[in-house]
């Protein structure tokens, strides 16, 4: 009998991923290009910072609207660093340092433009 239950208990949690939603899809983004964000108010040293980040995913570049919220102010040097994250309808969301998932809201998206090299 406890033979049986424990092999009924393997089971269900052997199927249960089947289940489960799908896992969002990670892709690889490099940040090409970090610039500040000129926000349309008055511009107060009380102010949050945030960023316009611009990113490539696979083939599309993407400007996303950061905002600093530790105020460590680090983005400004994140250029050429690639980092992996999930492109929705209108946001892209990622793992900061520390693991949690954040997002960010997309403001453009466009083909990325590719440089060809001479032969």
């Amino acid at each position: 009998m406890l033979k049986s239950l424990l092999l009924i208990v393997i089971i269900c949690a052997v199927a249960l991923p089947a289940f489960c939603e799908p896992s969002a899809k990670y892709e690889v983004a490099t940040i090409l290009e970090v610039k500040p964000h000129q926000s349309a108010g008055d511009s107060s040293s009380s102010e949050i910072p945030s960023y316009e980040i611009t990113v490539k995913v696979a083939g599309t570049s993407y400007v996303v609207l950061y905002t600093d919220t530790l105020g460590t102010n680090t983005v400004k040097y994140a250029a050429g660093r690639q980092l992996l994250v999930h492109v929705g309808k209108n946001v892209i969301l990622y793992n900061d340092i520390l693991g949690r998932s954040q997002e960010v809201p997309i403001i453009t998206q466009k083909p990325a433009t590719t440089i060809s090299q001479p032969k």
